[in-house]
């Protein structure tokens, strides 16, 4: 195959367009793209510091490394932020591989743990559930939210930056119409500049596999060891699934990420109202208590 841009060899085709692409026409594709989202969406401005969430997957390391590469040419600041969950063994790997890599790519970077902003670790959460029915992936997902917010307000950053993809959107998409949570879609929108922290995900409009293809073209070395609780959830059948469509019917992922993107413009123009602020902590929720407040107080119950 040849590369469809530079004649050299091509490695990589994008089934949803027939473009076969040689490694540095792809990945310089990934970056390019990846910089068409952020513009698009305003989503880095001008001497803003931006706290780029990494857990030492594919998709994190691959967006240090991209953002790294924006800021050394535009005006803004990173600073690479690590949750530890108390996850033994699987936390320990990851925590290894960001370290030396955000050393290679001279950014600094800080690690927060749920231990020391919850004062439980993701297995005393586990231990202390009062029902098996609430996956391991709920209790961790909102309280990672919780500590990134604190990580960023730490370290004074305008903007958080997180490595969910094209496939991650979907399938959050599909959970929350499953579980009839449709209010949580207008959060989904990735226009958000309204927000006094901004929480933006550059590689929303690109496709997981290409993002591995990346990391692997580009040498990045990410945790491979997947999450031990990671089955407990609906996410994985979702994912398998909506592979399953594309497969057969290439591009129907990206026709759904915009229609996703229309419902989410929707909702949220609906739902629009006055802030409200946690009774307990202070920040934005829907309703007295957020939803992390809530889950810490039932889980500091159940301990007592």
């Amino acid at each position: 195959m040849i590369c469809n841009r530079c004649k050299n060899q091509a490695v990589y085709t994008r089934k949803y367009s027939g473009e076969k692409l040689c490694s540095e026409c792809f990945s310089n594709s990934i970056l390019r793209k990846t910089a068409k989202t952020i513009s698009k969406y305003k989503m880095i401005q001008n001497n803003e510091t931006v706290a780029v969430a990494v857990s030492g997957g594919k998709d994190s390391l691959a967006l240090l490394k991209i953002i790294n590469e924006m800021a050394a040419t535009h005006n803004f600041r990173i600073i690479a932020i690590t949750i530890d969950e108390g996850i033994p063994g699987y936390r320990n790997e990851a925590l290894e591989i960001v370290e030396k890599f955000c050393s290679e790519l001279n950014v600094e970077h800080k690690t927060y743990s749920y231990k020391e902003l919850f004062d439980l670790t993701l297995d005393n959460a586990l231990e202390l559930r009062e029902n098996e029915k609430t996956s391991s992936c709920s209790i961790c997902g909102t309280l990672r939210r919780r500590a990134i917010d604190y990580a960023a307000k730490d370290i004074g950053a305008d903007v958080i930056a997180t490595g969910h993809n094209l496939d991650d959107t979907l399938q959050t998409f599909v959970i929350n119409m499953l579980s009839g949570d449709a209010n949580k879609i207008g959060w989904m929108d990735p226009e958000n500049s309204g927000n006094s922290l901004r929480k933006i995900k550059p590689f929303c409009e690109i496709y997981e596999s290409e993002i591995v293809f990346y990391a692997f073209t580009n040498s990045i070395p990410f945790q491979s060891e997947p999450c031990p609780h990671m089955n407990e959830g609906i996410r994985t059948e979702i994912r398998e699934f909506l592979n399953s469509l594309e497969g057969k019917h290439s591009g129907i992922k990206n026709n759904l990420y915009q229609s996703v993107v229309k419902v989410s413009h929707i909702v949220k123009a609906s739902n629009y109202k006055q802030k409200i602020l946690c009774e307990k902590c202070g920040n934005e929720c829907t309703g007295k208590i957020c939803s992390v407040c809530s889950v810490v107080l039932k889980l500091k119950e159940n301990q007592t």
